[in-house]
């Protein structure tokens, strides 16, 4: 779970993302709103100062919700009604007036992840991989890979029960159709590119003769290494 921190003071900054990590969560700060929307999408909160020395930070509150379903919670001295709404119509999660404790901004990171993430029905997990049915997102060490349609299709067949040996007519028939008569070798094609773009070697094995299954990740392997 990495939380980003937009924050022009080096103090405040170095401050929260200390106490972040302390209560066990991944960390970093930038100073400028330029820098907070490089990092965009890698990021599952954001916390954003509005006073930014290089965009208002309700723009960049409106083009990080753009591009991203991150956690946005708004930490600013700006207190006022009219900032307040600014921000909530334009993504913010939540809005929280300086000076506060950090109890209470941990409190408000988990009522807003309770609220923005998705049920554990809606979300695979193996290993660095995680698989969101409901937005059809597929992070690795919450780096998101983006898939086509059937490279989805796919993972989303071998995650739904990772060990288990899936055979090939198996994985066609749910990624393709029941009635799907062409040739086999396109699956081998797919699974080829889902291997590249997850780059994580050991993840999506071959059981030759029977099908396909998720293993565990070779030991030592940066999965951030590979080709997406």
């Amino acid at each position: 779970m990495l939380v980003l921190v937009v924050e022009d003071d080096p103090g405040i900054a170095a401050s929260l993302v200390l106490g972040l990590e302390r209560a066990g969560y991944q960390a970093r700060g930038v100073g400028t709103g330029r820098e907070a929307l490089a990092a965009v999408p890698e990021p599952d909160v954001v916390l954003l100062d509005l006073g930014l020395p290089d965009l208002d930070g309700i723009e960049v509150c409106r083009r990080i919700r753009s591009r991203s379903d991150a956690a946005i919670i708004v930490v600013t001295a700006r207190g006022e009604e009219a900032d307040r709404v600014a921000a909530l119509d334009e993504g913010a999660d939540d809005y929280l007036v300086k000076p506060f404790g950090l109890a209470e901004l941990l409190a408000r990171i988990r009522a807003v992840l309770r609220r923005v993430q998705p049920s554990d029905s809606e979300l695979l997990r193996h290993g660095p991989l995680a698989v969101d049915l409901r937005t059809r997102k597929v992070t690795v060490d919450s780096h998101e890979v983006a898939l086509t349609p059937k490279e989805f299709d796919i993972l989303e067949c071998l995650a739904a029960d990772p060990g288990r040996v899936v055979t090939r007519q198996e994985v066609l028939e749910r990624a393709w159709d029941a009635h799907w008569y062409g040739p086999t070798k396109v699956l081998d094609v797919h699974i080829a590119a889902l291997r590249r773009k997850l780059g994580v070697p050991g993840l999506v094995e071959t059981v030759y003769g029977r099908g396909f299954r998720l293993g565990v990740p070779e030991p030592g392997q940066d999965p951030n290494s590979g080709a997406r």
